[in-house]
């Protein structure tokens, strides 16, 4: 039977779809050969690492009730064999629930302790944040390992919270600068005889140039505007907090593309409307929650006492896209103090 010839608006259509799954198809197992090796040392060093700590050691993961958060809490319980303190941080109780019942449950030996818990917190709120704080301070007066990957995807426009502060922002970047400062008591202690880190996942590499004179984005806000202010802010972030606490390595990472539930979970309507779309279609691009904690974990635990910026292989980025300046990092934190204060 004779095909009808290519120009038909059938097979353009045909093609308009399909060409980009061929090649997207093609580069996957291009890309999965070529970082399978990679990935599997990864996988065999981020265990050693973790799983010859002594003791009990504390983790504290913010956003840790789904996607990247959730596959890093995982395979910290899973290298530990459930012999860790780990606080899972964020707004549902049930999904929480649902990861922690997956970890090791150890017998306890002589001597021996560990826990499994959840703190609620919706990381909008400063005042949220801060009563979270105080909740895992009194429980945990050392915290080795500090994640922060809370979500927060929308494409409306400025939404302020009772706080003054930009819905987006608090979560991508206000938020986590008032965790760090809250816990940093629990950090410097850990640090005394073990090691303490700290973990931002965002965007580093994807900055962008700010406005110091209108920080927070009060006067002249923007998808694109937060977009690039966030990334610049946790970039300044991790170097303000590194120079006021020597030894402590903080951290800012770029996730790449993963397959999360970030869309499905949208406040946008037409935005969780399309996820299952969007996921499939995004699939061939991205990496599971489970390889993208090994990648974040790599670069976390192989870089020491500095202020670092890694990608979602956990290789570090240098100067790649950075616009930060000392007048930049003094104007943020002296208005960051500000803004967070409740």
């Amino acid at each position: 039977m004779p095909f009808p010839p290519f120009n038909t608006p059938q097979r353009r259509l045909a093609a308009l779809f399909a060409l980009p799954v061929i090649f997207a198809v093609a580069y996957q197992q291009y890309s999965t050969s070529s970082m399978s090796s990679t990935l599997a040392a990864i996988r065999r060093s981020n265990a050693e690492l973790v799983g010859g700590l002594k003791g009990a050691p504390v983790a504290v993961v913010v956003g840790g009730t789904s996607g990247i958060g959730q596959g890093m809490a995982e395979a910290f319980a899973r290298w530990r064999s459930g012999r860790a303190h780990i606080v899972i941080v964020g707004r549902s109780e049930a999904a929480a629930k649902e990861i922690i019942a997956t970890f090791p449950k150890p017998t306890t030996g002589e001597g021996e302790s560990w826990s499994h818990e959840f703190v609620k917190c919706d990381a909008t709120l400063m005042k949220n944040v801060k009563s979270a704080s105080e909740e895992i301070l009194a429980r945990h007066p050392k915290i080795n390992y500090l994640i922060m990957s809370p979500g927060f995807f929308t494409t409306s426009g400025r939404d302020e919270t009772p706080e003054g502060i930009d819905k987006k922002l608090a979560v991508h970047y206000y938020g986590r600068w008032k965790f760090i400062d809250q816990l940093l008591p629990a950090l410097r202690k850990a640090k005394e005889e073990e090691e303490a880190r700290v973990l931002s996942v965002l965007s580093a590499g994807y900055s962008g140039k700010i406005d110091v004179n209108d920080l927070g984005l009060k006067k002249g806000y923007s998808l694109k505007a937060a977009a690039d202010a966030a990334p610049t802010y946790n970039d300044l972030m991790i170097e303000s907090f590194h120079e006021r606490n020597p030894g402590i390595t903080f951290a800012h990472s770029f996730p790449g593309g993963v397959l999360t539930n970030i869309m499905s979970s949208s406040r946008t309507a037409w935005m969780r409307a399309v996820a299952p779309i969007a996921n499939a279609l995004a699939r061939p691009f991205v990496v599971t929650r489970h390889d993208c904690a090994e990648y974040m974990w790599h670069g976390l635990l192989t870089n020491t006492d500095s202020a670092i910026r890694f990608d979602n292989h956990g290789q570090n980025l240098e100067g790649k896209r950075y616009y930060g300046s000392e007048e930049a990092k003094t104007k943020l934190w002296d208005h960051t103090v500000d803004a967070t204060n409740v």
